[in-house]
């Protein structure tokens, strides 16, 4: 029993050790980062911003501490040998060294959306130099603090941005395609009607034209008519006259049965239809 116990120990003495080793290894992961712009360039007299936000895994608390220190890159001044803090902020107070940047130096950040950016307005150029900012979220303290390079030029010497330029082109091309979109919604339309104007006119002169109306008959005049023995009518210097058919009648005025036979006077009637 006692050589069992013994081999058991040893194990147990590992398995602790190499728990202690991983937390160990992750603890910096809970730490508090920071981040700031790599260089930042200004012109001599204008205001520069120095930017710095950081992370944390623990809620921003009024205990939490942001400092900024300054070493400058010019060899003949104080602050170049180390770096030298300027700035100092804690209990949502804004502290400031007046030597370093005479009263130039403002808290522009936002400490609850973890920004701890400042602004040196007006620049000199003696702010040549790299900035280092450091942020404490307690528990979180530990964690590297980000460096920015300040660079102070001379007025004009610049580079241009072409931002407005581009800017300015695209909004000219935009319109000019509108324009042309435009143009080509007027033209099709156009199009369309005069198409639909040509088809009103093909089927209009398909169409077979409509009878002409009929006119009356006009009433001819008649010319003196003649009565020849035969019972045709007589052409008239007007024109021919329309002949009716001629009827003769034979009247008979003695009143006997025999009088068929008997010769008496006859009495021809001229009837005709006019």
């Amino acid at each position: 029993m006692e050589l069992k116990w013994t081999n058991t120990l040893p194990r147990s003495l590992i398995l602790t050790g190499f728990v202690f080793c991983v937390l160990s290894v992750s603890k910096p992961s809970l730490a508090v980062e920071v981040f700031a712009d790599s260089e930042v360039v200004v012109e001599n007299g204008t205001a520069g911003v120095l930017r710095c936000t950081f992370k944390s895994s623990e809620v921003v608390s009024a205990k939490i501490t942001v400092s900024w220190s300054f070493q400058s890159n010019q060899p003949d001044t104080q602050f170049s040998k180390e770096q030298h803090g300027f700035f100092y902020f804690s209990n949502n107070q804004a502290d400031t060294d007046p030597k370093v940047f005479q009263d130039r130096v403002q808290f522009v950040g936002d400490i609850n959306k973890k920004d701890a950016s400042i602004r040196i307005n007006p620049t000199q150029f003696s702010d040549n130099g790299t900035f280092f900012c450091a942020v404490k979220n307690p528990p979180d303290i530990s964690g590297t603090q980000a460096r920015v390079e300040l660079r102070v030029v001379s007025r004009g010497s610049l580079p241009q941005s072409n931002t407005p330029v581009i800017v300015g082109a695209v909004c000219g091309a935009l319109f000019l395609l509108v324009l042309i979109l435009i143009s080509i919604c007027v033209v099709m339309k156009v199009l369309h009607n005069r198409h639909d104007y040509e088809g009103c006119i093909t089927l209009e002169s398909t169409r077979s034209p409509p009878p002409p109306p009929k006119k009356k008959a006009e009433p001819k005049l008649q010319g003196p008519r003649s009565t020849s023995p035969s019972g045709q009518v007589q052409v008239g210097a007007e024109g021919p006259t329309h002949t009716g058919p001629v009827i003769y009648v034979q009247l008979d005025h003695s009143g006997s049965r025999n009088s068929f036979h008997k010769m008496e006077p006859v009495v021809y009637a001229d009837i005709r239809k006019n």
